[in-house]
């Protein structure tokens, strides 16, 4: 893909001898928000794992032109490329703070940090109020903000976000998904993973469709709200 920030190329990854993704290739480019959607089991959760490097693959990645197959977890959050992932999973006995410090461990710009802090604050006005309450005491929507701004205090420039909907209340996803676009204004790529295919679409520029490890649909959003299969499988629409 001609300008992409992130491109994969026939990436096959799994667990051991079990293989989940099959000659997987996607491009994103800069400030773009892409939708990887699919139902519970399709891959989706690999990929992002595999993208971050924190399970063996084969094929070839790049971001920003640079290739990170061989790259290590580290090495790729260094680069920019940070996910939120599925769950959350935050440090419950710390405080909201000490949490979004923990998304800038690898930082040492003091006064770019304590900026930081103050712009995600006014991202996430509910955190404010409550940086110094454990993590988590809040409740899942205040959890789920907690987590992507703690992605935010680590500069990413892809944030790769994992079932951010999962068991929230639709205000608080529709909250979270206004929110998403204030961040790519702010020049972040997003790459959303989510098996509620609605909400994923409605904020994506574009967007991917998984099935048991293969990519099996793309094409803008609107292309695929449209997409009669989609709209039979995913969206609930029956189209005659």
């Amino acid at each position: 893909m001609s300008g992409a920030l992130l491109e994969i190329t026939r990436l096959n990854a799994g667990y051991g001898e079990m293989p989940v993704l099959r000659d997987v290739s996607i491009g994103i480019r800069p400030a773009e928000i892409v939708a990887m959607v699919g139902g519970n089991g399709a891959g989706k959760t690999t990929l992002l794992r595999a993208l971050s490097r924190l399970i063996r693959s084969r094929g070839e990645m790049s971001f920003d032109g640079r290739s990170i197959a061989g790259a290590t977890a580290d090495e790729v959050f260094a680069i920019g490329l940070v996910q939120v992932p599925e769950g959350r999973q935050l440090f419950d006995q710390m405080s909201v703070e000490e949490n979004l410090q923990m998304g800038a461990f690898q930082r040492r710009d003091k006064k770019a940090i304590k900026d930081d802090l103050e712009r995600v604050y006014r991202l996430f006005p509910a955190l404010a109020g409550r940086r110094r309450q454990l993590a988590g005491s809040m409740s899942g929507g205040e959890q789920q903000m907690c987590a992507m701004a703690r992605a935010l205090m680590a500069r990413p420039r892809l944030m790769m976000i994992d079932e951010m909907s999962l068991g929230l209340a639709p205000v608080v996803v529709d909250l979270l998904l206004e929110t998403m676009k204030r961040i790519r204004s702010q020049g972040v790529t997003v790459l959303l993973v989510e098996q509620d295919v609605h909400a994923a679409l409605s904020i994506a520029d574009r967007g991917y469709v998984m099935e048991t490890g293969e990519i099996v649909r793309e094409g803008t959003a609107e292309e695929l709200k449209n997409d009669p299969e989609v709209q039979r499988v995913y969206l609930g629409e029956v189209t005659v």
